[in-house]
């Protein structure tokens, strides 16, 4: 069975010097988005590699190379790129508040570091063409004991189990009955389900998980309702008075029902209004129309 190891001295990487890395964040937030920032966001997926806890830290003062890779299931590594270690940077905790990318990275779920841990560093990576087309198709077997989330290249043996078709890292869209997009999602949302979201008009709900309170509008106008929820997305409350006393995080998004193409503005409201009635978001919800 091909070993990727095989793979990195085809292009002239030594795995004695290339360090492997198995990315499954604990934040569960983040765990789902983070393969969506792979295909999506690069450059928050650059930024999300730049900084190291503190063993794999060292290790990159010293290697030339990292493979990345994500944990979509256990003990298996699905591929995300090779990089090239650069130089790197001390960071206090103000500059790491200020590390490009990382604000956006803990609305996205990371938990980031608290005043109290030492100063960290900063790794300039260069991502490399190497086997750039396997990216999100070609998962290995990662060695035992699994925990072990990132050990050299060398020191492992990575049996390729498959090359596949199409990214892995973007699933298809789900049936619009069972979407639900927590507010942090809108922000790195696939392209491919934009695009269906921006054809797609109808009702929608808002779920306030902290409040356990919701809120019903409708979407019709340009981008549907892609439009509609990338306002929140920008605003966190797209101008709605109840909805800015929420906390954006705990918010919920989900469809209610879908209409035609050709359904008239007036029809929709009257079904938008339909919809606060039976389910009394005027009474006991976040509706203040």
């Amino acid at each position: 069975m091909l070993d990727f190891n095989t793979l990195l001295e085809l292009v002239d990487l030594d795995p004695a010097d290339t360090l492997t890395v198995r990315h499954f964040p604990i934040e569960k937030k983040l765990r789902r988005v983070l393969p969506w920032l792979v295909e999506e966001r690069p450059e928050l997926w650059l930024a999300y590699q730049q900084i190291q806890w503190v063993t794999l830290e060292k290790a990159m003062t010293k290697g030339s190379h990292i493979a990345s890779f994500i944990g979509l299931e256990p003990a298996r590594a699905t591929f995300a790129g090779v990089y090239r270690i650069g130089k790197w940077t001390t960071l206090d905790h103000a500059g790491y508040r200020d590390f490009p990318g990382n604000a956006e990275l803990e609305r996205l779920g990371m938990s980031g570091r608290s005043p109290d841990i030492p100063d960290c560093l900063a790794f300039d990576l260069e991502p490399l063409d190497h086997y750039r087309e396997w990216i999100g198709k070609l998962t290995v077997a990662w060695p035992k004991p699994a925990q072990n989330w990132w050990r050299w290249a060398g020191r492992g043996v990575f049996p390729i189990e498959t090359i596949v078709e199409e990214s892995r890292f973007v699933q298809g869209l789900p049936d619009w009955r069972e979407l639900v997009l927590a507010w942090n999602e809108l922000h790195a949302m696939p392209t491919s389900w934009r695009a269906a979201l921006a054809q797609w008009r109808g009702v929608y709900l808002i779920h306030d998980a902290d409040r356990r309170s919701s809120y019903i509008g409708s979407a019709g106008g340009a981008d549907n309702i892609l439009g509609r929820w990338l306002g929140y997305a920008a605003t966190g409350h797209g101008g709605n008075r109840e909805l800015r006393k929420s906390d954006p995080s705990a918010l919920r998004f989900s469809i209610l029902e879908r209409t035609s193409p050709d359904l008239d503005v007036a029809a929709l409201v009257a079904l938008e209004s339909s919809w606060k009635e039976r389910l009394h978001t005027r009474e006991v919800g976040l509706n203040a129309n």
